[in-house]
């Protein structure tokens, strides 16, 4: 009888599909909390400890089978701790007046695991750095001052709404100037090497920096962007679900900013992982073009939000 009455409640089929949405909602986030509630802070402090470790043997005796290793337990560390982190965001959705990742343990833990991520970032770049002695102490000191703080009270709800904005906002700015150098990098690579190219003599006045100089400053400018716009992407997300109207998220996942940035977001990383793994990628004007692509398809993600409802929102 219950199901039926429920059914029976609103009136009109927009009514019935805000029911249906609103009770798929609460099933999906019971069942996440289920899933993930045996992921304690202990998984993936002991993995990241376990790779800290075997970045330390590096100093003392050589293995082949070290690197793989040592990347296997920081990604495994890195899934467990995304997990946990999604699972504290249905925590406190599911707690009425609580909003999710607003306190001194949460912001210990997604400091830790954006230098996670980004000694994992490095060291696909870079496998045979020792970037993990000097960034996994960090991880673990911050997880660390977080349990400290486990208990306190979370941030009012006003300030981590106006943290959450601005940071947002602040990594949204900083990724538009890093993509927007990019595109211009891009475009002085082509120019330098047609003339090289061509043997065309540079025009008084039109100096360019060298090939190598401007081949490199583009593939820092695609990692940067790439990790500024993903934070500003998160943080966006954690604004929309901590930030309700009566009906439902203030911006919906429909919206085309939303689609256009998870585009755009699935590009540069895609993009920036291949040029990291394929060599050749990081050579020639390959590089300038994806900067280029990336150029573009930013400036699509920008007219939605420049012409649509969402920066008012």
């Amino acid at each position: 009888m219950r199901p039926r009455q429920l059914i029976a409640l609103p009136r009109g089929r927009f009514s019935a599909v805000k029911v249906l949405d609103s009770l798929t909602t609460h099933v999906l986030r019971k069942r996440t909390l289920a899933m993930f509630s045996g992921i304690t802070i202990t998984c993936f402090a002991a993995s990241y400890a376990v790779s800290l470790v075997l970045e330390v043997s590096r100093l003392f005796f050589r293995a082949a089978i070290r690197i793989p290793i040592i990347f296997a337990f920081g990604a495994a560390g890195l899934l467990a701790h995304t997990l946990y982190l999604v699972a504290r965001v249905q925590a406190g959705l599911s707690a009425h007046g609580v909003s999710p990742l607003s306190s001194w343990y949460d912001f210990c833990l997604i400091v830790a695991w954006i230098l996670a991520g980004t000694y994992l970032a490095f060291g696909i770049r870079r496998p045979h750095a020792a970037i993990g002695i000097f960034l996994l102490p960090l991880v673990l000191l911050l997880i660390g001052v977080g349990a400290l703080f486990r208990q306190a009270s979370p941030f009012r709800s006003e300030n981590a709404l106006y943290a959450w904005r601005f940071l947002h906002g602040f990594s949204l700015l900083t990724g538009t100037v890093t993509v927007a150098l990019g595109f211009a990098l891009g475009l002085m690579y082509l120019t330098q090497a047609y003339r090289l190219k061509h043997k065309v003599l540079p025009r008084r006045g039109l100096q360019l920096p060298s090939l190598e100089w401007l081949q490199r400053a583009n593939r820092e400018s695609l990692a940067v962007s790439t990790c500024l716009l993903t934070i500003g992407l998160i943080c966006g997300v954690i604004l929309n679900l901590i930030r309700p109207s009566e009906n439902g998220p203030t911006v919906s996942w429909s919206d085309p900013v939303v689609l256009s940035s998870g585009v755009l977001f699935a590009w540069l990383t895609v993009m920036t992982v291949f040029e990291s793994v394929y060599r050749p990628a990081r050579q020639g004007t390959k590089v300038a073009y994806l900067t280029l692509a990336s150029f573009v398809l930013f400036g699509l993600a920008l007219y939605f939000v420049l012409f649509g409802a969402h920066g008012v929102q």
